[in-house]
């Protein structure tokens, strides 16, 4: 029994754990999007859309191979110019890079298993979206999703996929700012257009049957 109450107990503090990572990420996330703090995240955007720019540019392998290139010679230029100094102030300092190679830098094995099955949570999750959409378990659904892949050839026609993240990364960190200034007249909007979506599925429901029995039967 005490050993059942120890799993069950350390089995909730995991999940605890798990819940409480997630709402810290969701919330630095909001906090970023919303520049909460312009300087954080004026960095992150502007460093996001420079990467995204250069892989429009270039070559994934160019634009990694670049960064990496970047690092070593910003490191190794220091290392030279603090052995230098070293050398005419006759001073015994060390590797000046001593306390981050010291440093822990291996990933915890808790860590690890706690995001594995953060991500396996989602993964299955979108497995059993997957199988509801393309099994067809609501004709609805399904169709929805028809025209939406429908839309999106027309959008991939127009605009490639590094163009079509260099939009969304603009636009998620300009629309959070607009909405929150704006939020009544956007919402006033957003009600129009949601009330008319609900009417217009709602009479399409009626001339589905599927649609019908699984409405019934909610």
């Amino acid at each position: 029994m005490d050993t059942q109450s120890s799993q069950i107990s350390s089995s909730q503090g995991f999940a605890d754990g798990q819940n409480s990572a997630a709402k810290e990420s969701k919330m630095s996330v909001h906090s970023l999007i919303h520049w909460r703090d312009p300087k954080k995240s004026g960095v992150v955007f502007g460093l996001s859309l420079l990467l995204l720019l250069s892989l429009a540019a270039f070559s994934v392998i160019s634009v990694i191979s670049y960064l990496l290139l970047a690092l070593l010679c910003v490191t190794i230029t220091f290392r030279i110019y603090k052995s230098v100094i070293q050398a005419v102030q006759k001073s015994n300092d060390g590797h000046p890079f001593k306390a981050l190679i010291e440093k822990d830098v291996s990933i915890p094995p808790e860590t690890f298993r706690k995001h594995v099955d953060t991500s396996l949570a989602h993964i299955n999750r979108a497995l059993k979206q997957m199988s509801h959409l393309f099994l067809v378990e609501d004709l609805v659904d399904s169709l929805k999703l028809a025209v939406v892949m429908w839309l999106l050839t027309y959008v991939g026609a127009v605009f490639n996929g590094i163009t079509i993240l260099i939009l969304a990364d603009i636009l998620l960190f300009a629309v959070p700012p607009v909405y929150e200034k704006n939020k009544t007249q956007i919402d006033q909007y957003i009600d129009v257009v949601r009330t008319q979506v609900n009417n217009t599925m709602a009479k399409l429901q009626e001339k589905l049957p599927g649609a019908m029995k699984r409405t019934k039967t909610e």
